[in-house]
């Protein structure tokens, strides 16, 4: 497997992936949150103002081709701010979820709010609302199917993980918080050989959680918390996104390669990101990942309606 699997060749900064079958191209599109990491500015400007990238894959995930920023997403004047999209398809559409903040602020005083986004090609999107489970500070959805046929929504507040419920997508119920006893961000749930995972990032590797029901949520440590062996996995591994096909499940996550040992010193080798991808087991009920394994990643058409 290619390591690293995609860099963002405009910015370097690909992060928070989500990985899409694109029915109309008949390929697998990766939209991210797209970091300006060669940007100069003070702070943390280079975090804002960030667009969400696009990336195509007509082999089955084994490269990628860099092809823009998905545009139309704007409903006022300036430069704005997209973090960390979600997007399901359901009854003909493709839902987005993603994270706004007004402006580029240049520290963290941003208020994030959550938009929900519909579009039938993942290219053109209608701005359907800013969804009212929270006031502020909201990012990092993940939307599940419950069995039920109702639809849930994890994402991070307050460094924890809270839930919504909706029946049609459109309109959501809070229901409170759901994960608390670490402080982290982007949740992502998803069934894989008989149990329901939710994995969340920790700042030091992806804290993993099981479940029968999706509403009680057992701990099970932690997964990517120790560096790799491939070109530029040799950092813990940030904010995932998982595609699970049968028995086989796949982990999309980013790393920082310039910041070995956790040095940081805001610098673009510190800044930039790239993105990599590891086969994701369940052994005596837990939920395994040797980032190190060598694999061949070949996703398959997802054209389920």
């Amino acid at each position: 497997m290619n390591a690293p699997l995609f860099r963002d060749p405009i910015y370097d900064g690909a992060a928070d992936p989500v990985l899409v079958w694109n029915r109309e191209a008949q390929e697998w599109w990766m939209i991210y949150t797209n970091r300006r990491a060669t940007q100069e500015g003070p702070k943390f400007g280079w975090v804002h103002g960030t667009d969400l990238g696009v990336a195509s894959s007509s082999d089955g995930g084994s490269t990628w081709l860099y092809r823009g920023t998905l545009e139309g997403l704007e409903t006022e004047w300036g430069r704005n701010t997209f973090w960390a999209p979600e997007i399901i398809w359901h009854d003909g559409l493709y839902h987005m979820y993603v994270s706004y903040v007004h402006g580029v602020p240049k520290d963290w005083s941003g208020k994030a709010r959550m938009r929900h986004y519909t579009s039938s090609d993942l290219i053109h999107w209608k701005f359907e609302s800013t969804l009212g489970i929270s006031e502020e500070n909201v990012i990092d959805a993940c939307v599940y199917q419950l069995p039920n046929g109702m639809f849930r929504m994890w994402f991070k507040q307050w460094n924890h993980t809270y839930a919504a419920d909706s029946k049609d997508l459109y309109n959501w119920q809070p229901i409170g918080p759901v994960i608390t006893d670490v402080l982290h961000e982007g949740p992502n749930v998803f069934h894989f050989k008989g149990y329901y995972w939710m994995i969340i990032d920790e700042w030091k590797g992806q804290g993993v959680y099981r479940s029968d029901d999706l509403d009680k949520w057992e701990r099970q440590g932690r997964i990517l918390e120790k560096p790799g062996l491939r070109e530029e996995d040799g950092t813990i591994a940030n904010h995932a996104d998982v595609v699970v096909q049968g028995d086989q499940a796949y982990i999309f996550y980013f790393t920082h390669p310039g910041r070995v040992d956790g040095f940081d010193d805001g610098s673009y080798p510190c800044r930039r990101t790239s993105i990599q991808v590891a086969r994701l087991d369940v052994l005596d009920g837990l939920l395994t990942c040797d980032r190190n394994e060598s694999f061949v990643l070949k996703l398959l058409p997802d054209d389920e309606s």
